[in-house]
């Protein structure tokens, strides 16, 4: 079976109110008909539809979709695993910051990156992962 090979790092979202599915698709690098699918599996994605029916994602809705893509390709969630997954850091109020939804995938080389940036990372999971300990204590 063959590997696919996937890009290390994702592009750095514009500044821009809106983007259209193509935009999105080639920012998520994902196919803009996984996009809309995932619209249907996922509550938390909802890109403001116009004249015509046409999609414009927001800013927080491509990170949103980075989340996801993440969930379902970098770490081996099942849709309904992401789904959850989704609906309990939501639930706890935990966002996860912008800089580690942009940040490189598992496979990239974590030497790229800044130490400050990986620490604040490092810093961010930690302490989600202790929430989430009390949360079952």
């Amino acid at each position: 079976m063959q590997a696919i090979e996937r890009p290390a790092e994702l592009p750095e979202i514009p500044r821009k109110r809106y983007f259209a599915i193509g935009e999105v698709s080639d920012l998520c690098q994902v196919k803009p008909h996984v996009l809309r699918y995932w619209e249907q599996e996922f509550p938390q994605l909802k890109p403001v539809k116009r004249r015509g029916n046409r999609r414009y994602y927001q800013h927080e809705d491509v990170v949103m979709v980075r989340r996801i893509r993440s969930l379902l390709y970098d770490q081996g969630f099942t849709i309904g695993g992401a789904r959850q997954r989704l609906k309990d850091q939501l639930k706890l109020g935990s966002e996860i910051p912008e800089t580690i939804a942009q940040a490189p995938s598992a496979n990239a080389p974590t030497h790229q990156q800044e130490p400050v940036a990986r620490d604040a990372q490092i810093r961010q999971v930690r302490d989600e992962l202790e929430s989430l300990l009390k949360l079952l204590r």
